[in-house]
C-alpha cells in the first residue's frame, strides 16, 4: 500500500521560483519604455535595459528575438498607454470639447513635471531617429499618429451641432493634426528647456486659434497665458449648451 500523507515540508528556506516568461517580459517593456521616453531608441542598448531591471541576457533573447523585436513591443506597449489616456480625457461628455484637450494638455504637463522633464513622447522621440530606424517603425509610427488625429478630431467634431458638415470635418481634420504637429514641438522643447513654457504658449495660442475657427469660446485667453500654468487647476464644467456645440 502507498503512503497517501502529505509531506513535511524540509527545513531552510523554500527553494525560489523562476521568475514566468511573462512577468520578465513586462519588467523588461517597462524598462524600455522608461529608457526610450528618456534616450530615444539608438542611444539605448540591451545592457541598459538588463542593468535597469536584472534580467539575464538570456532571459532577454528568450522574450525577445532582436532589439528590433523589443523595440516594436515598446512601441505597441506606449501606444495601448497613451491610447487609454486620450480616450480617458477626450470623450469626457462632463465638459466642453476644447476644455477636454486642455485637461489633456494640463495632465501631461504635470507629467513632464513629475520626471523633472527628463521624460517626453516616446513616439515623438522616436520620430527624431526615423532615418535610422526600422523601416517596420516607420509605419508603426504613422499608424500610431493618425489614430491620435482621429481622436482628436472627433472631440473636435463634438462642437459641430447636431451633424458637422463636410467643410466642418475638414476643419476639424486640420486642427488635428495642427494639433499634434504643434504639441509634439512643445514637448519637445520643454524638454530641451527643463520648463513649461513652451507647453503653456503651444496651449494657450492653439485653443484660441481652434475656438476662434469654431466658432466656440476658448477655456483660456489669448491675453492669460498664465491661467495653463496653475497645471493642478480643476477642470471647467461646459453648459449643455456648449458641449453641444
Amino acid at each position: 500500500m502507498s503512503d497517501t500523507s502529505p509531506r513535511r515540508p524540509g527545513r531552510g528556506r523554500p527553494p525560489k521560483t523562476a521568475r514566468a516568461p511573462e512577468g520578465t517580459r513586462a519588467m523588461l517593456v517597462r524598462a524600455g519604455v522608461v529608457l526610450l521616453t528618456e534616450k530615444g531608441f539608438s542611444a539605448t542598448c540591451v545592457d541598459d535595459v538588463l542593468n535597469a531591471t536584472g534580467i539575464s541576457k538570456g532571459s532577454f533573447y528568450y522574450c525577445f528575438s532582436s532589439k528590433e523585436d523589443f523595440g516594436r513591443a515598446l512601441i505597441e506597449s506606449y501606444a495601448t498607454y497613451f491610447n487609454e489616456k486620450l480616450d480617458r480625457w477626450l470623450t469626457d461628455q462632463a465638459v466642453a470639447p476644447l476644455q477636454r484637450l486642455l485637461n489633456f494638455m494640463r495632465e501631461a504637463k504635470t507629467g513632464m513635471q513629475h520626471h523633472a522633464f527628463r521624460r517626453g513622447c516616446l513616439i515623438g522621440n522616436l520620430g527624431q531617429e526615423i532615418d535610422i530606424l526600422p523601416d517596420s517603425f516607420n509605419v508603426m509610427l504613422r499608424t500610431i499618429l493618425h489614430g491620435w488625429e482621429h481622436r482628436v478630431t472627433d472631440c473636435l467634431l463634438a462642437t459641430c451641432y447636431p451633424v458637422p458638415t463636410a467643410a466642418q470635418e475638414t476643419l476639424c481634420g486640420r486642427l488635428s493634426r495642427y494639433f499634434w504637429i504643434g504639441w509634439e514641438g512643445a514637448v519637445l522643447r520643454a524638454r530641451m528647456e527643463h520648463g513649461p513654457e513652451s507647453l503653456d504658449l503651444f496651449a494657450t495660442f492653439y485653443l484660441a486659434q481652434a475656438a476662434a475657427e469654431l466658432g466656440v469660446p476658448s477655456p483660456l485667453s489669448v491675453n492669460t497665458p498664465t491661467t495653463l500654468r496653475g497645471s493642478h487647476a480643476l477642470p471647467v464644467r461646459a453648459k449643455t449648451g456648449q458641449a453641444a456645440g
